[in-house]
């Protein structure tokens, strides 16, 4: 009898496990305990179904090969998901003890993966708590036969986003809507072989995008090469369980801050890549500024951006990582860095560079959790001759559909928008094409609603900027008071 599990129930079973934290963990640290203890059961559980199939095929020899042979990954014995599920008492530290035997079994890949969670603070996860849970992820058999890479894969994406659902603001620095994630793809239209990277991954939700798009196409997509660098520890962690759960096996991901400290370098340089997709963090302010004025990687090609706003040494650092020929970038931005006067000068010498191929104007509330407006940035550093010197603007703020409070785009909007971009033409009220001497006697701007009719004359930058920097404020405040209300169940200050 098939014990195949649904993708409704895999939804409802992974959801399930949040909510039996609800009355101890505040919701925006769910995804510290849950996607590790999900990644551990699925790890047990796929290595017993290797055991069996090894069994199966080799009998009583199968003893004969080591651990590496056959299976993924190793699980040292005394730490498997059933050893752990026998300990009634200081389970926390039986799983942190498990996390840290595997991690050190497959030092090479798991290193790290399975974060640093408070798990042996009994304030925060009694043993009842975490029994419950082990419980209840032990309900079902997470094997590659019971649930394909591919399906749980999307269970986890199903998590993400309702974790960010009930985490606030803060979801943007994990999850970026995967609609407007979906169009970057297709308009990037990644090929087999080819390297793909994000400087700022998140939970790396744009890399699997574009390894599903492969497998959508029925092209191979085994051999493209991922690579993405994340400042957030627990962040990276999520992003690398998360490729590990959707099959992709070569990637590397590292856990460092990509403008001080860029990951990958060959002979001194910056790597170059195919693909660069990408969802900077908005106009940070905290970074340095007089290191990257005097970059050693050459990133500062365009000048150095304002100590407030961050945005252009992003753009350059993915424009210096495309490769010649080949590069091609897809970024969302804010709309402000279209006609930012503080930023006129980077802006001209892009302009100049030929750099630009397209800039799309998405709907509101695209940005997660955030209402104002935001653009698609799409680069190449050998556009195609009948189009060098040109730049397609599109205004696709009316391709959005709104249910409850998520906005999104639908399939048709996708189509509608990678089309136009494809075929790089022209709609009256919908896209124009702007020659770079145009584009200079409009004091080097690509803001869309100079150059296309109908988008109105109200100054989106300007509203998009003081709601971001509103919404900055109310995030800080938020987070802060998050913080202290962890502080206090933890029992660490008295309320």
């Amino acid at each position: 009898m098939s014990n195949r599990i649904t993708l409704d129930e895999l939804k409802s079973y992974l959801w399930n496990s949040a909510v039996l934290l609800r009355t101890n963990i505040d919701a925006g640290a769910y995804k510290q305990y849950i996607f590790p203890l999900l990644f551990f059961k699925r790890i047990c559980d796929v290595y017993d179904e290797e055991t069996r199939l090894a069994i199966a095929e080799y009998g009583d020899s199968y003893t004969d090969f080591s651990d590496d042979e056959i299976h993924t990954f190793v699980v040292p014995e005394g730490h498997h998901w059933s050893d752990v599920r026998q300990v009634s008492e200081n389970v926390g530290l039986a799983i942190v003890n498990a996390f840290h035997a595997i991690e050190k079994a497959n030092i090479d890949q798991l290193q790290g993966v399975f974060g640093d969670g408070a798990w042996t603070n009994k304030n925060r996860l009694p043993d009842a708590l975490l029994k419950d849970l082990i419980e209840h992820f032990s309900s079902k058999t997470l094997s590659i036969e019971n649930c394909p890479e591919d399906e749980l894969g999307q269970g986890y994406e199903y998590l993400i986003k309702k974790f960010a659902d009930d985490s606030g603001h803060t979801a943007q620095e994990f999850y970026t809507n995967r609609t407007v994630v979906h169009l970057m793809t297709e308009i990037l239209k990644p090929q087999p072989g080819e390297s793909i990277y994000d400087p700022t991954c998140g939970s790396a939700g744009m890399l699997i995008s574009c390894i599903a798009y492969l497998k959508k196409q029925g092209k191979e997509w085994r051999n493209v090469k991922v690579f993405g660098q994340e400042i957030n520890q627990l962040t990276s962690a999520i992003g690398r369980m998360n490729l590990f759960l959707h099959g992709v096996q070569d990637f590397k991901i590292v856990n460092d801050d990509t403008l001080k400290a860029p990951a990958f370098i060959n002979n001194g340089e910056l790597q170059k890549f195919d693909l660069v997709l990408a969802n900077p963090p908005y106009s940070i302010k905290q970074w340095n500024r007089e290191a990257f004025e005097s970059d050693k990687y050459g990133r500062n090609f365009l000048g150095t951006p304002p100590q407030g706003r961050a945005d252009y040494a992003f753009f350059q650092h993915i424009l210096a990582s495309m490769k010649p020929g080949t590069g091609r970038c897809a970024i969302l931005f804010p709309h402000g860095i279209l006609s930012r006067d503080d930023e006129k000068a980077m802006r001209k010498k892009l302009i100049e560079y030929d750099l630009v191929e397209c800039v799309i104007g998405i709907g509101k509330s695209l940005f997660y959790n955030s209402p104002m407006e935001a653009c698609i940035v799409i680069c190449r550093t050998n556009k195609p001759l009948d189009r060098k010197g040109k730049v397609l603007l599109i205004n696709a703020k009316n391709e959005v559909v709104r249910k409850n409070t998520q906005s999104y785009l639908k399939d048709e909007h996708i189509i509608k928008i990678a089309n136009a971009y494809h075929e790089f033409s022209e709609t009256e009220g919908f896209s124009a094409i702007a020659t770079t001497e145009e584009i200079v006697n409009n004091d080097n701007k690509l803001s869309i609603p100079l150059y296309i009719n109908n988008v109105g004359t109200v100054n989106i930058s300007s509203i998009d900027d003081a709601v971001a920097e509103w919404m900055e404020s109310s995030s800080a405040t938020r987070e802060e008071f998050n913080k202290l209300t962890e502080l206090i169940k933890a029992g660490e200050i008295n309320a």
